[in-house]
């Protein structure tokens, strides 16, 4: 069965990890979640609630890490997955999250990210020239890396699938499928 690698940390938004993790299984393919270490990640619940500025954050669900980043070979896995939360702010930072990330985008290899996952895409230096969507407050660091920021539900730009937030996963999956079956369909030999 083929595998995908989902990419997270402590305060990754629950529904960002939980949907396309699960989604992905519906389809037939494995999935990894890898993490700063093998560890119980805790992640956050964003909400809009009126006369807050912005969103609010909510404990969430808590999660096994399957490997850490250090120990990831983006050569055993078909696409990659970066939800968002806040946790792309600081695994960014890792070396192996870069190494990961330019990976494949060098293999050309499905990616989905949404929400904050922009800000790791850009620390990898593999934004810059490509159209994504964001979480709407990312648009001028979207902007500073040197991409496109596009205020949709489902960007496509080759084999990267974006989205703003857990409110665009129906488009945003349903592209990213799409995407995955035609790169690696799970009948596929590997």
């Amino acid at each position: 069965m083929p595998k995908v690698l989902m990419l997270a940390g402590d305060a990754a938004e629950s529904l960002e990890v939980m949907y396309p993790y699960q989604r992905l299984q519906e389809e037939g393919y494995d999935v990894d979640l890898a993490g700063p270490s093998r560890k119980q990640l805790q992640f956050v619940v964003h909400d809009f609630v009126e006369g807050y500025d912005t969103y609010t954050e909510k404990p969430g669900y808590s999660w096994p890490s399957d490997l850490a980043f250090a120990e990831v070979d983006p050569a055993d896995y078909v696409a990659l997955v970066i939800p968002g939360g806040r946790a792309p702010e600081y695994i960014r930072n890792d070396p192996d999250v870069q190494r990961i990330i330019k990976a494949f985008f060098s293999e050309d290899k499905p990616v989905a990210q949404l929400c904050h996952a922009p800000l790791a895409l850009a620390a990898s230096g593999v934004l810059a020239g490509r159209r994504t969507a964001a979480y709407p407050a990312l648009a001028p660091d979207v902007a500073a890396a040197g991409a496109e920021f596009v205020d949709s539900e489902a960007v496509v730009d080759g084999v990267m699938v974006s989205a703003r937030a857990w409110p665009d996963h129906p488009a945003w999956m349903r592209e990213f499928i799409q995407v995955l079956r035609s790169k690696a369909p799970v009948n596929a030999p590997m």
